[in-house]
């Protein structure tokens, strides 16, 4: 009963952890159990009334890879076999070098593993005659359990097997060799620094995104969180709890035409960002959702409806209209027509005055006039060899200008002639003064200067023979011509 009272105060009172990482590669343990004979004697291993002698013990172990651990493990204690009758007893210390395999690796919370290994016993005080103090322990061998606590403590129960070379330190030679069971339980420590070189807690051979920048919270992989699983870190997310794109900046965009769905007005039906993800079919600027004409003839200027501008109401528009601020009918295009002759205004010389397509909106220059005007031009004179009219002319060109004031919309050319006396050049500078004081005469008579043109053409044009002095007398002419 004593000896089971022992057993359950070691396990209850040692504890062990071993399980190590890249991180905390070395691992420090302290350790205790009992332990029980097996060889000529008797076979004490799992009996709860046998012989039970308790030890204590200290480990140093490296860790190699999450499946394989090496450790160097020292104990101290007492083993030996009470039949009753006969038996032995000793003070040991076993010190022993194992490789231990992880079954399903060091980094679970649970871990299972085996190890083999060899080792040595120091015998202290014998209750034989054996002489040598040292056996040799090959192999030593068990399995066990590992219980995380915590990244640095962990719980350990094992199983040792110790199988020695020796026959005679229970006092019998030439039977069973001298082996042992060595129940253990402990508490081991993990040491050593971890490597994190972007300091988000996992360590950088767990860190699968070794490069977060500082501050970014991190999952178990040392990655940045993202909630939606986008592929968007949440850090660089826009939308961290919508699913969405890289492009969008992880914000979702249904009609993938640029705009999220939180800025599109109209997220189920691509737009333009201008319009701020709406669409606009006729082309006009404003989004079809706010356009009240949708089917506006492409290029036309609208209105902010979205309708196109008719700025004077005349059912024309302005993109159509000729006179967009000036009532006029369709078949004008826009444009008013003030005298009803079917010439718009815009291109009516007369405007106010009925007249034909062919003088430009303007009447009809009566045939008696056209006659009186080419009568008058060939009454005109000058002054010998000077361009002053003489008082003759002027009256002929007071009955000019009432009949240029009937045809206001009309033109007058005025052309000059010489004969060929005097030099082509004096020539060519008189005709032109002389036009050019019929034109001053009808100007200061009211006759805009816009409907007046004066041209000399010196000796250049005769219409008779210059040798005579009839001939002569017809060259020197002034020829007038109305026209629209």
């Amino acid at each position: 009963m004593k000896k089971l009272l022992l057993l359950c105060i070691c396990l209850a009172s040692t504890l062990t952890t071993k399980s190590q990482t890249e991180d905390k590669k070395w691992n420090f343990g302290l350790h205790g159990g009992i332990i029980q004979y097996n060889g000529d004697l008797g076979r004490d291993w799992y009996k709860t009334d046998k012989t039970m002698y308790g030890f204590a013990g200290v480990s140093v172990s490296r860790y190699l890879w999450k499946y394989l651990d090496i450790s160097a493990l020292y104990t101290r204690g007492t083993l030996g076999y009470d039949s009753g009758i006969t038996g032995f007893k000793s003070d040991f210390s076993h010190i022993t070098a194992n490789l231990r395999f992880n079954i399903i690796g060091s980094d679970h919370v649970v871990s299972p593993y085996v190890f083999g290994g060899i080792g040595a016993i120091l015998f202290d005080r014998q209750l034989n005659f054996h002489k040598r103090k040292i056996d040799t322990t090959f192999p030593v061998a068990g399995a066990g359990i590992n219980f995380r606590l915590t990244p640095v403590v962990s719980l350990n129960f094992q199983e040792t097997f110790v199988f020695t070379n020796n026959d005679n330190r229970d006092g019998i030679v030439s039977g069973k060799k001298d082996d042992y069971l060595m129940h253990m339980a402990g508490i081991t420590f993990n040491f050593g620094s971890k490597k994190d070189a972007d300091n988000d807690g996992v360590s950088d051979h767990n860190d699968k995104c070794p490069d977060t920048p500082a501050g970014v919270a991190v999952d178990k992989k040392g990655c940045p969180l993202d909630r939606d699983g986008d592929g968007v870190a949440d850090y660089l997310d826009t939308c961290p709890d919508m699913a969405g794109t890289a492009l969008m900046n992880g914000c979702p965009d249904r009609d993938k035409d640029g705009v999220t769905d939180a800025d599109d007005r109209c997220p189920d039906l691509a737009g333009t960002i201008a319009l701020k993800g709406c669409p606009d079919t006729d082309g006009d600027g404003v989004a079809d959702i706010d356009d009240r004409c949708p089917d506006t003839k492409k290029g036309n200027r609208v209105d902010a409806t979205g309708c196109a501008l008719d700025n004077d109401k005349d059912g024309v528009l302005n993109d159509e209209d000729r006179c967009p601020d000036a009532f006029g009918p369709a078949s004008l295009k826009g444009c008013p027509d003030t005298d009803g002759d079917g010439i718009a205004d815009i291109d009516d010389r007369c405007p106010n005055t009925k007249g034909t397509m062919e003088n430009k909106g303007c009447p009809e220059i009566a045939k008696q006039d056209v006659v009186r005007i080419t009568y008058i031009g060939s009454k005109i004179f000058f002054e010998n060899n000077s361009d002053k009219l003489k008082i003759a002319s002027l009256v002929l060109l007071d009955e000019l200008v009432k009949i240029l004031n009937k045809y206001d919309g009309a033109n007058l050319f005025i052309d000059g002639h010489t004969d060929s006396n005097g030099s082509d050049a004096f020539n060519q500078v008189l005709s032109q003064k002389r036009t050019n004081s019929v034109r001053t005469y009808l100007i200061s008579k009211g006759i805009s200067d816009s409907r007046l043109t004066a041209t000399g053409f010196g000796e250049s044009k005769p219409i008779a023979d210059n040798k005579t002095a009839i001939g002569r007398a017809k060259n020197r002419r002034v020829e007038l011509k109305i026209a629209y």
